[in-house]
C-alpha cells in the first residue's frame, strides 16, 4: 500500500495518540544548527516541526495535511522523491519516523541533499528486531514488513548521503506514541486507539494483532511480562534504535 493510501486509512485519529515528545524535539531541533529556513519532509499533522524557525512542510496525505492544527507550517501535497525546489532552496531538510514508507528511500534522501544544505532525520534502525520486546515476544512478523526491512540497511542509508547516526534513547513517558514509545508502558497496546495511530500493527494484519494483544494479556495478569523485562523497570530512557541520521 502507497504512503498516500495507508494514512488516508490509518490516520484518521493519528492527533489523538502522535505528538511532539519535547525531549525528542530537543534533539532534532539541535541538529538543524543554525538553519532558518526549514523544509519538513513527509510532514504528517505537523510534529516536530520548529516553532522559531520559517518551515515548509510537504506532505502527500490528504488527511494527515487537513489535521495540522491551524497556525502550523504552511504544507503542501508532495512526496520526498520528488521534491518541487531548486538546489539548495532551504537551509536544513528534516523528516520524523517517515522515511521508511517512501517508495525510494535513497532517492528521497538524495532530494533533501539537494535542495538543502543541511539533512536531519529521525528513524529506526531495526536491524535487530528482538532489541525490543513487544517485537521479540509477541511480534516476530514485524521482522518481514517491508518499512523494517528498508531500516535494517539504515547504514546503507546513511552512507547514500555522507550521513552520521546518533543514537536517541526513547524516555520511558514519552509523550509520542510511536512504535516503541510504551516500551515500559506495556498496558498501552492493550489499548486499541494506541495501536490505530502505528503503522505496525496495520502491516502485520488483524489476526497477528489480537493474537499479539491476547498473549500480552495474558503475560501481564500472570506477571510473566515483569518476570521477563524486570531489568527495564527502573530504566528512565531505553535504547531501541531510534537514531538520528545527520548530513
Amino acid at each position: 500500500m502507497s504512503t498516500v493510501r495507508l494514512y488516508d486509512t490509518i490516520g484518521a485519529t493519528y492527533t489523538v495518540t502522535r505528538r511532539t515528545d519535547p525531549r525528542i524535539a530537543a534533539r532534532i531541533w539541535a541538529a538543524l544548527g543554525d538553519a532558518r529556513t526549514v523544509l519538513n519532509v513527509g510532514a504528517g499533522t505537523g510534529c516536530y516541526e520548529p516553532p522559531d524557525r520559517d518551515v515548509l512542510a510537504i506532505e502527500p496525505s490528504a488527511l494527515m495535511r487537513s489535521q495540522r492544527p491551524p497556525h502550523s507550517a504552511p504544507c503542501v501535497a508532495g512526496s520526498a522523491e520528488h521534491l518541487p525546489f531548486g538546489d539548495e532552496t532551504f537551509d536544513a531538510a528534516m523528516a520524523v519516523f517517515t522515511l521508511h514508507h517512501w517508495q525510494d528511500p535513497i532517492a528521497g534522501l538524495r532530494e533533501m541533499r539537494r535542495v538543502a544544505r543541511r539533512v536531519v532525520v529521525l528513524l529506526f534502525d531495526t536491524s535487530d528486531p528482538s532489541l525490543f520486546w513487544l517485537n521479540r515476544d509477541y511480534l516476530p512478523e514485524f521482522a518481514a514488513l517491508r518499512a523494517v526491512r528498508v531500516l535494517a540497511s539504515v547504514s546503507d542509508l546513511a552512507d547514500a548521503i555522507g550521513a552520521r547516526l546518533d543514537p536517541v534513547a526513547i524516555p520511558w513517558d514519552c509523550e509520542d506514541g510511536f512504535h516503541e514509545a510504551y516500551w515500559r508502558r506495556p498496558e498501552a497496546y492493550l489499548d486499541e486507539r494506541v495501536r490505530r495511530n502505528v503503522s505496525v500493527w496495520h502491516g502485520v494484519g488483524p489476526d497477528v494483532e489480537q493474537r499479539a494483544v491476547h498473549s500480552l494479556r495474558r503475560d501481564l495478569a500472570s506477571g510473566r511480562w515483569v518476570e521477563r523485562n524486570s531489568e527495564i523497570l527502573d530504566l528512565d530512557a531505553a535504547e531501541l534504535g531510534a537514531r538520528l541520521l545527520i548530513a
